[in-house]
């Protein structure tokens, strides 16, 4: 494989490492927010009205930023009927063809998730809601998020590329 695709390949699994790590102690920010609204409600018996809001944001951040890292981990679901019984070759070489459906749809989802967060920027949307926060925020991680994920399945396609050749790519 050229240098530059070996170098890509290292920067984006780095990446999304760093941030799939990140991502990993959200999960803490979003028990730790359920544990207060727990307490503060039945104990205190003062509701806070943020903390589900808060914990669904977290979690949707949770996720979108680990997708990378859990496809880099190659941890994310997979239908297997027949690609178990394939060999390490061979499976390269579905995964290779089927990345070129991946790519499209996150591209799609790219295209949609900028397109909505332009419009929340616009209109300054919020969730209604009596907390009433902002959109804004969540849709950027969003975009981030897939833009993270799209580079990823790049990543991906040329490690499983150069497998199908016979090459181990970083």
């Amino acid at each position: 494989m050229p240098s530059f695709i070996v170098k890509y390949v290292r920067v984006v699994d780095y990446i999304s490492t760093r941030f799939g790590r990140i991502a990993m102690l959200l999960i803490f920010l979003m028990i730790g927010t359920l544990l207060l609204d727990a307490i503060t409600r039945n104990v205190l018996d003062i509701p806070l009205f943020w903390c589900v809001e808060l914990a669904q944001f977290t979690l949707a951040a949770y996720y979108i930023m680990g997708g990378a890292y859990s496809m880099q981990l190659n941890t994310h679901v997979r239908m297997d009927l027949l690609y178990d019984r394939l060999s390490d070759r061979n499976k390269a070489r579905m995964d290779s063809f089927t990345a070129i459906f991946l790519v499209i749809y996150l591209i799609v989802l790219l295209i949609g998730s900028i397109s909505s967060t332009i419009y929340s920027i616009e209109t300054n949307q919020r969730l209604f809601s009596m907390w009433n926060p902002s959109v804004v925020p969540i849709k950027v991680i969003m975009v981030l998020g897939i833009l993270l994920m799209l580079l990823q399945a790049f990543s991906t396609f040329f490690k499983d590329l150069a497998k199908s050749r016979g090459v181990e790519l970083a």
